[in-house]
């Protein structure tokens, strides 16, 4: 049972600790964006790049992250089996 909770963050080189902190992190970020998003689809005057530039940082974050790792392993498409 305790392989289901560290194999995905072993995956990709972080704790388990540190995978829910990271993961926390970009969750939350999205909420804000989303809130954001609401609140100016009623008051467009508001939040005009609050929602893109949220999405813009972790963009940037993500793809730093995967920069750090190592290449992901490329599973078999149907054609390829």
């Amino acid at each position: 049972m305790l392989d289901a909770f560290i194999r995905h963050p072993t995956a990709v080189g972080e704790s388990y600790s540190q995978h829910m902190g990271h993961a926390t992190s970009f969750g939350v970020t999205m909420i804000v964006a989303g809130l954001a998003c609401i609140v100016h689809a009623i008051f467009p005057f508001w939040f005009e790049k609050t929602a893109s530039d949220c999405i813009k940082r972790l963009h940037t974050r993500m793809n730093a992250r995967l920069r750090t790792e190592s290449p992901p392993t490329q599973a078999p498409t149907a054609l390829q089996a």
